[in-house]
């Protein structure tokens, strides 16, 4: 069982989206999607504040993680504007005091630190360097050869019920222990990647990509 004393809770940013321009500080629900996770974090029932980091380029994120007295990990420009380069883009692997990482992204306003929280416990609780969330989908699929992926041969007509689940990618809570980043892992140290499941909400999972998603995140949030 591993020890929280020894998880680094990360959150890294950019101002460079090239979709939703400065995404991550422009006006969104009268405050701002950096705000909002800071503000959530503040609330978490067992993540010590001194293991909270905001990896960070640009000074106007920067004062923000401040604002909320945050550890500010100073972000490289290359690192900021990598797209492929794992080692460059999580450049602070081998540079925090910790064993674990758990990395938040601030682009899922619906994310409850409920959520967050529990996402970190099962993490602890797990024996896996590894750990990603997912969402259940129970629907039909087909590759591109349109050979079906989904097992429905013993289902006499397309019904859900009898669909075994699949899990798609939530991309918002990923955690990963952080000596293997060097070797290229990132969640599990073997091929393929096997880190263990966390299954949440799939409202919670909605990601800010595009300026659609931007408004509609935006009339969640405000309902929710």
């Amino acid at each position: 069982m591993k020890q929280i004393q020894d998880i680094c809770i990360l959150v890294q940013a950019r101002m460079g989206s090239q979709r939703v321009p400065g995404k991550m500080l422009r006006p969104f629900a009268e405050t701002t999607l950096t705000d909002i996770l800071f503000e959530k974090l503040s609330n978490s029932t067992i993540i010590p504040k001194s293991n909270i980091y905001f990896s960070a380029y640009e000074d106007e994120l920067k004062e923000v993680g401040k604002k909320y007295e945050i550890n500010i990990f100073n972000r490289s420009k290359e690192s900021a504007f990598a797209e492929t380069d794992m080692q460059l883009i999580y450049e602070w692997h081998d540079k925090l005091p910790f064993k674990y990482v758990v990395l938040i992204s601030a682009c899922n306003p619906i994310l409850t630190i409920e959520t967050i929280d529990n996402f970190i416990q099962s993490f602890i609780e797990s024996d896996k360097d590894g750990a990603f969330a997912v969402f259940e989908k129970k629907t039909y699929y087909w590759d591109k050869r349109g050979q079906a992926i989904t097992d429905w041969e013993g289902a006499c007509i397309m019904n859900t019920k009898f669909v075994e689940p699949i899990y798609e990618a939530a991309h918002c809570l990923y955690a990963s222990r952080l000596d293997i980043i060097k070797d290229g892992y990132w969640m599990d140290t073997v091929s393929p990647p096997s880190p263990e499941l966390f299954v949440m909400n799939e409202l919670e999972a909605f990601d800010i990509d595009y300026e659609w998603q931007f408004r509609l995140g935006e009339y969640l949030y405000k309902r929710l």
